[in-house]
């Protein structure tokens, strides 16, 4: 059964026939069978060097011979238990020993439920209600998270999808990543009332948008000088850049953490962490609630101890050196009349049609997200697999080797230059 029938049959099931939005594009997604290594298979069995990756986890590429050995023994024992378990306590050691602004923590099942979590915590441990979020900065997919920027610079924020209460988006203000200025006209106004900054350090979920410097340390400065929280989501960022946070590259320790994606080796999960006193405010030591039948499942806890367990091991610098290869090379095939830019940093990138200057969200939304899926379709017929929308963000692999990184730059090269000719 090809991927038009398995829509057809998807879409009386599921909305859109897809489980997260972010896997639609038109007229129908490619569905896929299996993945090895830097390549993934659809149900034809064509092959397709994959810089998706499964939006991010899979930084040690599909189906590693480790982890499928650590999982295959662990579901032998159980597959949950409903109780504590040793495996939770080593993949948690293993963490704070390689985050140290991570004394405690806990465990959840996503991304989105580590901000939900943090973002509770930071009001519950403060006292306060107002959360600042930066315009463009992607959290998950909870009602706070959800908010775009209001009419004004200093105003709350929108909601950006229906069924948001409007109670909700008056507790969220909205700054710009990489403006300092924004920020402290926002706790100008608001500042003994905001519990907590939250952002990516590297903004992912917009391309791929770079720190200005010193921003981030900006961001601590005013939060403590206001006696407010900085929380770090590095769902995406953590242990991509080397064995740590991408705080401790940037020499910024927050008060919260969340991680996600790398740390459960192609498993759901999600964690949020930080200083002792509070995460000690966490349910069942204190006052603010959180629980999960899944949290710090058995086989979650295995495939991510094996994955750390490799990438303690791994060469970072020689993956940031493919990486920078792969920049270069795209660089030198893209020399074209028309406007784009290659953004990267490390292992992330992404490429911006009818832009050349990807610096800020403002910028980076004036891209062109038509042209840029039509490049999409043209390198699915060349066995390229991107993230499926010109603001996601792309990831190369350790397991990607030097002739996949040339041969598609060619192809994206070739596909870039046919999209202008139609």
């Amino acid at each position: 059964m090809d991927s038009r029938e398995l829509f057809s049959q998807s879409s009386r099931l599921f909305p859109g026939g897809v489980n997260s939005p972010v896997r639609y594009y038109e007229p129908y997604p490619v569905f896929m069978k299996k993945g090895e290594g830097s390549t993934i298979y659809d149900v034809d069995e064509k092959p397709y060097t994959d810089f998706c990756l499964a939006f991010g986890p899979l930084i040690l590429g599909h189906s590693h011979p480790e982890i499928v050995s650590a999982v295959r023994s662990a579901v032998g024992n159980a597959t949950s238990l409903g109780a504590p378990t040793e495996n939770e306590i080593r993949l948690g050691s293993m963490i704070t020993a390689a985050v140290p602004s991570v004394k405690k923590m806990r465990f959840t099942n996503s991304g989105t439920e580590a901000t939900m979590h943090a973002l509770r915590l930071a009001r519950g441990f403060t006292g306060r209600n107002i959360i600042l979020k930066m315009e463009g900065g992607f959290h998950g997919s909870h009602d706070y998270a959800l908010i775009k920027s209001g009419s004004g610079t200093l105003t709350f924020g929108n909601p950006s999808s229906q069924g948001i209460p409007p109670e909700v988006s008056r507790t969220v203000v909205v700054g710009q990543y990489n403006n300092p200025g924004s920020i402290e006209e926002i706790f100008r106004k608001y500042g003994k009332d905001i519990a907590a900054v939250i952002t990516e350090p590297i903004m992912g979920n917009a391309g791929v948008i770079k720190p200005e410097k010193d921003f981030l340390e900006f961001l601590r400065e005013i939060t403590i000088s206001h006696d407010s929280l900085l929380i770090l989501d590095e769902v995406i960022t953590g242990f991509r850049f080397g064995f740590r946070g991408y705080q401790d590259i940037a020499g910024v320790s927050p008060d919260l953490t969340t991680m996600g994606k790398i740390i459960g080796g192609g498993f759901p999960i999600g964690l949020f962490g930080g200083r002792d006193d509070i995460m000690d405010k966490i349910s069942p030591v204190g006052p603010v609630y959180e629980s999960g039948t899944f949290s710090g499942n058995y086989v979650t806890m295995a495939a991510g101890i094996a994955a750390l367990k490799q990438l303690k091991n791994m060469d970072y610098q020689g993956l940031e050196a493919k990486s920078e290869m792969f920049e270069k090379a795209l660089g030198e095939n893209l020399q074209h009349d028309e406007k784009f830019a290659v953004s990267r940093f490390g292992s992330m990138f992404q490429i911006f049609l009818g832009i050349d200057h990807p610096g800020s969200y403002d910028e980076v939304i004036k891209a062109d997200s038509r042209k840029f899926m039509k490049m999409f379709h043209l390198l699915l017929k060349k066995g390229v697999y991107m993230a499926p929308g010109q603001f996601e963000t792309n990831f190369i692999s350790f397991a990607h080797s030097k002739e996949d990184l040339e041969i598609s730059a060619l192809k994206i090269a070739e596909a870039m230059r046919e999209t202008e000719k139609n």
